[in-house]
């Protein structure tokens, strides 16, 4: 691959772990495919290892490829490198970006998890795209398409759309309707037909969730108080 020293010099300067070793894999044999990334690196979640060089400004192709026992996979090359020079790198863009955006959501909707309403301080809240960026990319600023999430929470969405089959269609309606994009008013968890009370306890409630530990008992506890919640309501 026969590239000028000016974007020779911006790929080596990512210095990231993820996004690096997506592109010196990719400077050194042309591309690389989701077996790669997984058996050679580590990486079993492919789309977010491309995201992470997107994320650096750089662009990169996703195309079809057969892995070695013939299935279909996918493969990530790089797209026009000359974009690395007109555009400011979107992960610096980000930076830029979340502070407005954080400043606009906590003046809508307080500083809370939106997953679990908790209240949060500001400087741990995190911002996430509603719908993956790798199944709605790129939106618009409007501030509805975004979302404040603690970190555990941001960790349990991850995982629950990484694990979700619309990781594979990408059918942005079907994100829509999701509990992890719209708690507010949902219809399914991650393609599941179920509904969930994320309930917390804070400042003086913290003695209301002792109360209830001790009435159902230690072992299994929470479990134990759905079951309880449940039977009230029955």
């Amino acid at each position: 691959m026969k590239l000028s020293k000016k974007t020779l010099d911006k790929l080596n300067a990512v210095t990231a772990k993820r996004p690096r070793t997506v592109i010196q894999h990719i400077l050194k044999h042309g591309y690389i495919t989701t077996e790669e990334l997984e058996n050679l690196y580590g990486y079993k979640h492919a789309p977010r290892a491309a995201r992470d060089v997107r994320e650096q400004g750089i662009p990169l192709e996703t195309y079809r490829v057969q892995s070695s026992d013939g299935k279909s996979i996918s493969a990530y090359k790089f797209g026009d490198l000359k974009k690395i020079g007109n555009n400011v790198s979107k992960e610096k863009g980000r930076t830029v970006l979340s502070k407005t955006l954080k400043s606009a959501l906590i003046e809508k909707y307080g500083a809370k998890c939106f997953i679990y309403a908790q209240p949060l301080d500001e400087r741990l809240l995190q911002i996430d795209h509603r719908i993956p960026y790798e199944i709605g990319g790129e939106q618009s600023n409007n501030i509805e398409h975004y979302m404040l999430l603690s970190p555990s929470a941001n960790r349990a969405k991850s995982w629950s759309c990484e694990h979700c089959p619309n990781w594979e269609m990408k059918n942005r309606d079907f994100c829509v309707g999701c509990f992890w994009a719209s708690p507010e008013s949902y219809t399914h968890i991650a393609g599941k037909e179920q509904r969930q009370i994320i309930i917390t306890f804070t400042g003086n409630e913290i003695e209301d969730y002792n109360k209830l530990i001790e009435l159902v008992g230690n072992n299994k506890a929470e479990e134990t108080i759905k079951e309880l919640i449940k039977g009230y309501i029955n």
